[in-house]
Order: structure tokens, then C-alpha cells, then sequence
């Protein structure tokens, strides 16, 4: 589960003391709107002027759109949903450049809850520093090989933080194969994703400021002109 206490750390945050910066926990205030030192591309545009109630919206509409790509995907029970998020992207700026944890723990409420009581695993997609590697509870994959690595703001991710922290058992894998993805700001899932990808068009076209798209998959059609197939798992 989520512990605050778990959080307050340079790991966590993308900081050092030596850099003489500091910034508020998740559950506090933080500036918005102005862009860090050093970073390149446009500043995140200032929650007043979203045109969404910053937080509560974004969770809405993550639970709307996991809700309906579960429907339309016929996930059930066991299976796993990849989900890539550039939460630089989802605050208004270029994938990247502004990764806000605060933000991660919206999106993951928002989507996790929706998952944990149908049975259904989150796999989260890591961002390239970590070579996409996908963060997922062991239980999920239980003979699976992991990898050593802990995700953090900087090299892995915010939502991979965050799930990497908040999940009750989780591990580091190279790669999986998913019955279904979520891609929050443009960050490609398709290597996450079991043989054949199908796009998926829901109601919900955006999380925040980023784009959203979706998939589901579908089995290989084999045989050819004589083949009789199952229209359940078209």
C-alpha cells in the first residue's frame, strides 16, 4: 500500500543535496506551471488554466477509460493490462522533460482500483532509461526472471515509481506479454503486447493533457480458407 514515509528520499524525487533543491511530498503543495532549471521544452501549463480540475479529473478519467477497455477487451480474471505514461505529457509538457510524481499517484490510483477488484494485474511500462523493462506484482508472474533494478523519477518513471512502491510484491522484468495496453502520452507498449494488437477507440481520448490510446489482442487466425474459427475470441 502507499506510505508517504516511503517517499521522502532523494531516490524518489530525482534530487541531491548537493544540488541544494528541495521539493514538497505528494501530499503537499508543489509549484506548477514553471518549468525546472535545466530542462528543455515548454513548462507545464498551471492547474487554473487546464480547463480540468487537476488530480480528482485526471483519476475519472483513468477509471472511465480502464473501465471501458476492460468491456471491450473482455479482460477477466489473471489477465494483465500494460500501461505506458509520460506524466510530463499528461501536466503539458514534451515527454521527458517534467515527470511528476504527484501526478503518477492520480493515474494509479485511478486505474489500479479499477484492476485489483476484477483480478486483473497492472503491469507498468518503464520509461527508455530502463530500456521499457515493466514493473508487476510476482504474483503475476511467479516464475518469471527479474531483474535488479529500483525505478525512480528519473530512470524508470513516475507511474513506475510509484507502482514499484505501492505494489505488495513487486518485481523488475525484462518484458511480458499483455492482454491489453493503456498508452498515456505516446510512449509505445506495442513490445508489451501478446500477438495480434487490435486499437481500440474509447469515449475517453485524452488524460489530461496527453493523448491516450488503446489496444487489446486477439489470437493468430491459422489454417486459411478452409479454418473454421471461434467468434468468442475474435
Amino acid at each position: 500500500s502507499w506510505n508517504s514515509k516511503d517517499f521522502i528520499t532523494n531516490e524518489f524525487w530525482g534530487t541531491s543535496r548537493r544540488e541544494g533543491r528541495t521539493r514538497n511530498p505528494p501530499w503537499g503543495p508543489r509549484p506548477i506551471g514553471v518549468a525546472e532549471k535545466g530542462i528543455k521544452g515548454k513548462a507545464p501549463v498551471p492547474q487554473e488554466h487546464r480547463g480540468f480540475e487537476y488530480g480528482g479529473d485526471i483519476k475519472i478519467q483513468c477509471e472511465n477509460a480502464v473501465k471501458e477497455l476492460i468491456s471491450i477487451a473482455k479482460l477477466k480474471k489473471g489477465d494483465i493490462l500494460v500501461v505506458g505514461c509520460s506524466t510530463s505529457e499528461v501536466v503539458g509538457s514534451k515527454i521527458g522533460t517534467n515527470s511528476d510524481p504527484d501526478t503518477a499517484k492520480h493515474i494509479f490510483d485511478g486505474i489500479y482500483g479499477i484492476l485489483k477488484a476484477q483480478g486483473i494485474y497492472l503491469a507498468v511500462q518503464c520509461c527508455e532509461h530502463l530500456n521499457r523493462a515493466i514493473v508487476i506484482e510476482k504474483a503475476a508472474l511467479p516464475f518469471a526472471e527479474p531483474v535488479n533494478v529500483v525505478p525512480q523519477k528519473k530512470a524508470g518513471g513516475s507511474l513506475a515509481t510509484v507502482a514499484y512502491h505501492s505494489f505488495e510484491s513487486p518485481i523488475v522484468v525484462e518484458d511480458i506479454k499483455a492482454d491489453a495496453g493503456m498508452d498515456i502520452g505516446d510512449t509505445f507498449i506495442g513490445m508489451h503486447l501478446k500477438k495480434v494488437a487490435v486499437p481500440v477507440r474509447l469515449s475517453v481520448k485524452q488524460i489530461g493533457e496527453a493523448h491516450l490510446t488503446c489496444a487489446r489482442v486477439r489470437p493468430k487466425f491459422i489454417g486459411g480458407i478452409r479454418a473454421i474459427y471461434n467468434e468468442e475470441l475474435l
